[in-house]
């Protein structure tokens, strides 16, 4: 692939990853809209309980555009409603920050800052002043008063604002249960907007990851004679372990692989968007386009190196390559093109027929052991990671490599055998295939068949086939 080619991918990959966001936002305010909704058209929170021992609740105060050249859906655009229920006589308005802060200068009040699932935050300003009664104030946009149950609507408008709760009488301390509700006539065109938006962008990201990709399938094919033949199943994985494996270069891998997980997240990103791509031609032709296979298994093909050099088998200290075509590199990769594809199964192989394998996969991935551990502190949430079987086995034969210099090689054909039962569901998932993957796993670094990673098999003419030299390494 040329560098305009692989621009053109990184570019297109980088527009879908954002049109896909667009979509997914216009898609989810839609679904708000038709279902989140009150009656009335507003979008309410859970109710909670405010206190306080002062004599005021207030919010902090909420900026709606009121420094000159600002502009702000005033009006019907835009409406707030808040419910308030209290035993007693309790005031609530919103009014302009400035008024509010000179009727409560040196009062002592409560701001609510912050609400969790836990209550409300508050914090504490304090006073010596008693305050007039509320409803003598006369900067207030919107109020209501009572005891009971009472509901306050008001129209967003530009400018600073608060939200005071107070007892009628102004006298201290204060118990309410609140909820806010929010409306505006914006949401679907906003939605309409984001899915028209994100519709244009996948677009143009198609169209530049297929030009970035086109014509660009022969270079991704391994020459003749060098591809070699495929076992028993139509995807071939393969590894060649290094005699000279160092004793602690592994220790650093994932420092030096950082730029292939760079490039390995673009190209999973595009290839995540061609398979969507070959979906839809499968279903409608019965074949996925040459070009966009080539390219989906050069990702994979790419992926598969760097996870030999590094933590999915640590087969080799041979640096990768930067590149989706098929080298001299002592890991392979190849899945034979399918000439026709069933239409039916296409709509059932990643989400039903391979959920069996996805269980299996995920113990050799990152079920097998899970541990948590708690980001920063108080109410943050908690980070989960897991290790499956292919990462203990790797840490264990990296262990042994520490102390004794060499790779076992029976574990080395154990993690071949678990990497090959990963990378065939991958492809089946990936539409790539019509064959089910076996439920076996093929151990070795060659593929059943086969006698070298290196060497492909070729027949002599008679029937019998034979294996050809393995190419020297450069």
């Amino acid at each position: 692939m040329s560098k305009g080619k692989i621009a053109a991918v990184i570019v297109g990959t980088i527009m879908g990853l954002v049109g896909l966001g667009f979509l997914l936002g216009g898609s989810g305010l839609l679904w708000a809209n038709e279902t989140q909704r009150t009656d009335d058209g507003f979008f309410t929170t859970e109710e909670v309980s405010l206190s306080t021992d002062s004599y005021a609740l207030t919010s902090a105060d909420v900026d709606l555009g009121s420094q000159p050249g600002d502009w702000f859906p005033s009006g019907r655009l835009a409406a707030v409603r808040l419910d308030v229920e209290a035993d007693s006589d309790v005031f609530v308005g919103i009014g302009p920050e400035d008024e509010i802060e000179a009727y409560l200068n040196e009062v002592a009040r409560s701001e609510v800052t912050r609400i969790t699932d836990d209550g409300a935050r508050y914090r504490d300003i304090t006073g010596d002043q008693i305050p007039t009664t509320p409803a003598e104030q006369s900067f207030w946009v919107a109020s209501a008063s009572g005891p009971g149950r009472h509901s306050l609507t008001w129209d967003l408008e530009a400018g600073r604002w608060m939200v005071v709760v107070m007892n009628a009488d102004a006298t201290h301390g204060i118990a309410v249960e609140a909820s806010a509700a929010a409306r505006t006539d914006l949401l679907v065109p906003i939605a309409l907007g984001l899915l028209a938006l994100g519709a244009i962008l996948a677009i143009i990201a198609l169209v530049l990851i297929v030009t970035g990709i086109r014509g660009s399938g022969a270079a991704l094919v391994a020459p003749t004679g060098e591809a070699g033949k495929f076992g028993p199943y139509p995807v071939r994985l393969e590894g060649e372990l290094d005699p000279n494996l160092s004793r602690w270069q592994w220790l650093f891998k994932w420092l030096l692989a950082i730029p292939h997980f760079v490039a390995l997240a673009f190209l999973w990103t595009a290839f995540l968007l061609l398979t969507i791509v070959a979906w839809f031609a499968i279903l409608f032709t019965g074949r996925y386009p040459r070009s966009i296979f080539d390219f989906n298994v050069g990702v994979l093909r790419w992926s598969w190196r760097v996870g030999y050099y590094s933590y999915s088998a640590l087969g080799t200290d041979q640096y990768p390559p930067f590149t989706l075509a098929e080298t001299e590199y002592p890991a392979h990769f190849d899945v034979e093109y399918p000439e026709r594809l069933s239409r039916g199964l296409a709509l059932v192989k990643t989400w039903l027929l391979a959920i069996p394998h996805y269980l299996i996969v995920g113990l050799f991935t990152s079920g097998l052991v899970y541990w948590t551990t708690e980001v920063g502190a108080g109410e943050n949430p908690m980070l989960e990671a897991g290790a499956g079987l292919i990462g203990i086995l790797v840490f264990i034969a990296a262990i042994a490599l520490l102390f004794s210099g060499r790779y076992p090689k029976g574990l080395f054909d154990l993690v071949m055998g678990l990497n090959r039962w990963v990378f065939r569901v991958v492809a089946y998932a990936a539409l790539m295939r019509d064959e089910y993957p076996p439920f076996r796993l093929d151990t070795g670094g060659s593929e059943p068949g086969t006698t070298s990673p290196g060497g492909p098999i070729a027949s002599d003419g008679s029937g019998t086939e034979t294996q050809e030299p393995v190419p020297a390494q450069r």
